[in-house]
């Protein structure tokens, strides 16, 4: 390995437990704050991730992974009127020890693994649909965290991505900057108690690619019919892209 590769593999290492870190001190009140701050436009914006999925979701035979699933609120949606079998993901244990009460308050069955979304613990072409839901900005490398997702879809398979992205109407671009950089720090970090928490939420939506750019970045990684939504104007966009049922070479 070169000089130059030991670097960004350590580099890419320190993002990874400083953001495992950051989330398991503010797993308490993520839900609540989640909510409170999107005013639960968010409920709405996972309900949408489901409609993208649902031919999956009403299939006996097929299977889902969410990865970076928090909480849990998306697997929970997901499983909420499915036949197909739902599996969460996520690195950070505290995150999933709430996801699994609210599963077993829900009494669904959702097994909730503990791994990191740069190197799932499951073989090549093992499910039916991928899910990641406000995650993958957060990946120390987001090609390669494409390309790990690419890696354990069957042929054919769907991958769904829900993703703060770029306001696309004048004034709502503004306002929005204006809460998320001046006002939801503030109220994130008096209730959480980890302002920086949420300053790097505004920090790390500002280095993530707009959405066509994002689109780019799934095709370049493999993906074929890919496609976006703006959700709210753009706050959030859900962009999806399928693994083709033939390797392009």
């Amino acid at each position: 390995m070169s000089a130059a590769e030991t670097s960004r593999t350590f580099r890419e290492a320190e993002h990874s437990r400083a953001v495992r870190e950051m989330f398991g001190g503010i797993a308490s009140r993520y839900d609540l704050l989640n909510h409170l701050l999107s005013l639960n436009i968010d409920k709405g914006w996972r309900r949408k991730v489901a409609g993208e999925l649902r031919a999956v979701l009403d299939d006996v035979d097929a299977s889902v992974l969410d990865v970076a699933c928090g909480t849990g609120d998306l697997s929970l949606e997901l499983a909420s009127d499915a036949k197909a079998s739902i599996t969460g993901t996520d690195f950070c244990r505290p995150m999933l020890k709430f996801a699994q009460e609210k599963v077993d308050a829900a009494k669904l069955s959702i097994p909730l693994v503990e791994a990191d979304a740069m190197e799932l613990p499951f073989p090549n072409d093992s499910f039916s649909a991928a899910t990641i839901a406000f995650g993958l900005r957060n990946l120390p490398n987001v090609e390669n965290g494409l390309a790990e997702l690419f890696r354990i879809l069957k042929p054919s398979a769907k991958l769904v991505v829900l993703e703060f992205s770029q306001p696309v109407i004048p004034g709502i671009r503004e306002a929005f900057n204006f809460y998320f950089t001046r006002i939801l720090p503030r109220i994130g970090g008096l209730v959480s108690g980890s302002r920086g928490a949420y300053e790097y939420l505004p920090d790390s939506v500002r280095g993530f690619p707009p959405q066509k750019e994002l689109a780019a970045l799934m095709e370049i990684k493999g993906f074929v019919n890919v496609r976006f939504r703006n959700l709210t104007g753009g706050i959030a966009a859900i962009h999806i892209g399928e693994k083709p049922l033939v390797a392009l070479s």
